[in-house]
């Protein structure tokens, strides 16, 4: 066992604190990560704040890892000292079931390993995540890190963000003669505008402030809808073919399921504590609708969209921040209040 360093949540409302814990010792097919930078999820704060039952505190959040390997296994074959990796929501799961064997290992039948709030299967120790100097993962849930160094802060919260919305776009097929709309521009969903246009689909904004019309053009998007507006989203009716809603507040589903042509589909990526409003029956059979949930996603299409994104220049847009800042930044996020993801600088983590 190793120690580390880390940013922990002490409890519920209470503020983050230097924290110390234990590491597995490398196994023959580990890595050691030096974290460099770790970005902010929404799922953070949820799971740091109690909201999706009780992380055992001190618990230790971060899942939009980036860093430097510094150390391997005797058989790792993937990586060596030196190269820039990253790692996302998972770090291990069975490897056997239907759905690890088709790559899918989010959806593991036998329940994957989270990066944070779940127990190793290695050591029966609790997985602490990103806020921390360095991370033990097998290379198999490692990810290349193609993107410039100058580029590895922004790169980060492709881990999650970037994967939760290149999944769904992949598995649904957007791209050229797609019609693809994105529901919320924050965290999650200015990165769905960006990899739809990059996939050359038209790609839709849906914003419920008129102030964003022209900062949803920015990042890529064909058209902007307010989403308040009846009359702008009537002349889009029975259009769409693919609708990604990355918003986890309450939300009417019937508005957004008129807007699908026949046989489109809705996916929920947004997660959330509220229960959205159902669609009406007829509203969904009438045109075989479908409405969907997407989870993140497996190693290998984690790898793909990283690939993607390092050859087309596309990062997360980002404001960088010191750990002695994570608990404003966590008020922010609830607020509304970045553009559009916060980043921890882990060289401001105290280790001694």
């Amino acid at each position: 066992m190793t120690t580390a360093h880390a940013w922990a949540a002490p409890a519920a409302h209470e503020p983050f604190a230097p924290f110390t814990f234990e590491r597995r010792t490398l196994e023959p097919q580990d890595i050691r990560i030096d974290i460099l930078f770790c970005g902010i999820c929404h799922s953070d704060v949820h799971f740091a704040r109690a909201e999706w039952g009780d992380p055992h505190y001190p618990a230790v959040p971060g899942h939009e890892i980036v860093g430097r390997v510094s150390e391997v296994g005797t058989a790792v074959t993937k990586f060596k000292a030196g190269d820039l990796a990253g790692v996302g929501c998972l770090v291990d799961s069975c490897g056997h079931c239907h759905s690890c064997g088709e790559g899918l290992e989010q959806y593991c039948e036998t329940g994957a390993t989270g990066t944070y709030m779940s127990v190793e299967k290695q050591s029966g120790l609790p997985t602490y995540g990103g806020y921390s100097d360095y991370i033990v993962v097998r290379e198999n849930f490692a990810l290349k890190v193609g993107h410039d160094e100058a580029n590895l802060a922004a790169a980060a919260p492709l881990l999650c963000a970037g994967i939760t919305l290149w999944s769904p776009l992949r598995h649904w097929k957007a791209g050229p003669g797609k019609k693809v709309g994105i529901v919320g521009i924050g965290g999650l969903g200015h990165m769905g505008v960006k990899l739809a246009h990059a996939l050359s689909a038209h790609t839709v904004a849906f914003t419920t402030s008129p102030g964003k019309v022209e900062e949803c053009h920015r990042l890529g998007a064909d058209e902007v809808l307010i989403s308040r507006d009846a009359d702008q989203l009537a002349a889009h009716a029975n259009s769409f073919d693919l609708i990604i809603n990355t918003v986890s507040a309450s939300q009417d589903l019937d508005m957004f399921a008129k807007l699908l042509k026949r046989d489109g589909t809705l996916v929920l990526v947004g997660a959330g504590t509220e229960k959205h409003i159902a669609p009406d029956a007829f509203t969904m059979l009438m045109k075989r609708r479908s409405i969907a949930g997407s989870a993140i996603g497996g190693i290998a299409e984690t790898q793909e969209m990283l690939d993607f994104c390092a050859e087309h220049g596309i990062t997360s847009d980002i404001e960088l921040i010191g750990v002695d800042k994570v608990d404003v930044a966590y008020d922010r996020i609830v607020a509304s209040d970045v553009k559009y993801r916060f980043v921890i600088d882990m060289a401001t983590l105290p280790t001694a």
